[in-house]
């Protein structure tokens, strides 16, 4: 049942993001009808909710991430996940599986429809019948060649008004850019020469917020999701949603307004879902979207997955260090989602003000040297600036100045998880990582396109025998991984809002202390970054915790805990 306290919150975000735009008579048919939908989907669904625990943990990958000539691919995904992965993950993101047109699914095409080669609603509502389903909200662009651009082209609903034009008259020199494509594209229609604004390419054309109908539209997808199974929405690109003259247009007051509005309908109906956004941005600026815990539930961690590399192949703590002692703590019912892999790239943006000038340039000279592609993103006076590494995580770790022959490309590869995977936050484990994948350079010489090296589809019949093979490399990847999640799974330490503390063992050693919420539970987590064997001292209290992941460990009567090189141990108080 809707109060009137209800309603005037809703109100109230409707004036923020509007008010100087329309009157007061639409702002009222927008209220209505934004109500009018919380109260029809409450009627049909009685009351669920959701939580996270230690057991939560998430596995990306695309509607077919892996294949068969015979099915379709969420249904050949369901079954390798029910047979390999149940055991280890609750939670399955798939990637958009919308039809779309071009950036593997990120041109979308129809928010509404399920991609036909990869199957069809029920097949995802049937999944979510024993697994959380998490999928993108494309949000803040759609494709030039989709149903609703074709519409806006003939001034037709429901399209018309739909993208973002501007005159020439919009001055864009502030406008902060994350690819090196021209941004705007004249056109000549309705009888005026306008431009199109096309943040991340020309076949991805922005969407207007600044008409309540394209959000209107974005809530009812809200709830068609919701419909077919989905309880966590992954907001895509939020940060570009608005654009205002003379302006960065990016995490402008109105893009945070509309979160806000998100989370108060979701927390409306009856059943309970969650928002995390999507912003591959500098630090200060991806915290921001938590806002007053009255934005996201979860953002992504941006600035792990460059920096935790970092230190892996240099050998040095010190940046990793600095940045989660400073870190804040996550509030209740709040979290980071921990990544190393996704189906981009390492964002470099989020190193910004974390990694100095000569820092950043000697940790691309060696990605490069690893085999990693660079994808750039325009700044003022035409300086382009590396925007991210294509690359996967097997191949950016393989070598490193101090071990240039790979001898330990395992042993970094898995602490490197372990580290994400122990961390405060929930863990999220790209599909192709489980397996160590290498680049893919065949897709990317067909292609051209740089992400396309991460981008690697498996036949289900060519990964099972892999995996049969215990001495293959993805079987050997996919049990050490794996018997890390079934670790975590069980201690109550690595709930997502347990306390975490950094510790400081020098800059060969990354470490952090985990404390159940009940007290009751304490595991220090310490990783030896370096190619060789170290020694710590621990204090005496902790002399009598065991290793969760080697019960071989052991330290001595002098309290040294002896690392082999590369070497992540879990020291459980019980």
């Amino acid at each position: 049942m809707l109060t009137q306290k209800d309603q005037k919150t809703i109100r109230s975000k409707l004036d923020n993001i509007y008010k100087i735009f329309l009157s007061k008579k639409d702002i009222d048919y927008f209220e209505n009808e934004i109500i009018q939908i919380i109260k029809d989907f409450n009627k049909k669904n009685s009351k669920k909710r959701r939580s996270i625990s230690e057991k939560t943990t998430l596995v990306i990958c695309y509607g077919d991430s892996v294949y068969s000539e015979k099915k379709k691919s969420i249904k050949v995904f369901q079954s390798f996940f029910q047979k390999k992965l149940k055991e280890y993950f609750n939670t399955i993101h798939f990637l958009p599986f919308y039809p779309s047109s071009s950036d593997s699914g990120f041109a979308v095409k129809d928010h509404f429809k399920v991609e036909n080669k990869l199957g069809n609603w029920l097949d995802i509502k049937n999944i979510s019948k024993s697994i959380n389903i998490m999928a993108d909200m494309v949000i803040n662009h759609s494709s030039a060649r989709g149903l609703w651009f074709k519409n806006f082209l003939k001034e037709k609903e429901p399209g018309k008004d739909y993208f973002l034009t501007v005159d020439s008259k919009f001055n864009t020199s502030k406008v902060v850019r994350p690819r090196d494509h021209k941004l705007l594209k004249k056109i000549k229609i309705f009888k005026k020469p306008d431009y199109l604004w096309r943040t991340f390419s020309p076949d991805q054309i922005d969407l207007n917020f600044k008409n309540p109908s394209v959000l209107i539209q974005f809530i009812k997808l809200m709830i068609h999701l919701i419909n077919n199974g989905v309880t966590i929405f992954r907001l895509d690109a939020i940060a570009y949603l608005w654009k205002e003259n003379r302006t960065r247009c990016i995490n402008l007051k109105q893009t945070h307004e509309i979160i806000k509005l998100l989370r108060v309908i979701i927390n409306l109906l009856n059943i309970k879902t969650t928002i995390i956004t999507e912003t591959n941005l500098p630090e200060k600026e991806n915290l921001s979207y938590f806002g007053k815990n009255d934005e996201a539930h979860w953002i992504y961690n941006f600035s792990l997955p460059p920096l935790l590399i970092h230190a892996f192949l240099f050998e040095n703590s010190s940046f990793l260090n600095k940045w989660s002692k400073n870190l804040p703590n996550t509030k209740h019912a709040n979290s980071y989602l921990n990544f190393i892999a996704s189906h981009d790239g390492i964002g470099i943006r989020p190193t910004e003000g974390l990694l100095d000038k000569k820092t950043l340039n000697n940790f691309l000279n060696r990605l490069k040297k690893n085999g990693s592609k660079f994808s750039y993103r325009k700044v003022q006076n035409k300086i382009k600036k590396v925007y991210e590494a294509n690359i996967t995580v097997y191949d950016a770790l393989k070598k490193t100045d101090y071990d240039q022959n790979g001898q330990f490309y395992l042993e970094r590869y898995i602490s490197a998880h372990a580290i994400m995977i122990s961390f405060e936050g929930i863990p999220a484990i790209y599909f192709n990582s489980i397996f160590g994948t290498s680049n893919d350079e065949a897709k990317f010489i067909i292609t051209g396109n740089n992400r396309d090296v991460n981008r690697y589809k498996w036949n289900v019949k060519n990964l099972t025998n892999k995996l049969k093979n215990n001495t293959s490399k993805q079987s050997i990847f996919y049990k050490k991984i794996c018997n890390l999640l079934s670790i975590r799974r069980k201690q109550k330490a690595f709930h997502p809002n347990a306390l975490r503390l950094t510790l400081n063992f020098g800059p060969k050693i990354y470490g952090f202390k985990r404390i159940s919420k009940d007290k009751k539970q304490t595991i220090l987590c310490i990783t030896n970054l370096s190619s060789k064997s170290q020694n710590i001292k621990i204090e005496k209290k902790n002399k009598k915790m065991k290793n969760l992941i080697d019960s071989k460990t052991i330290i001595n009567k002098k309290k040294i805990l002896s690392l082999k090189p590369l070497e992540t141990v879990w020291l459980s108080n019980i």
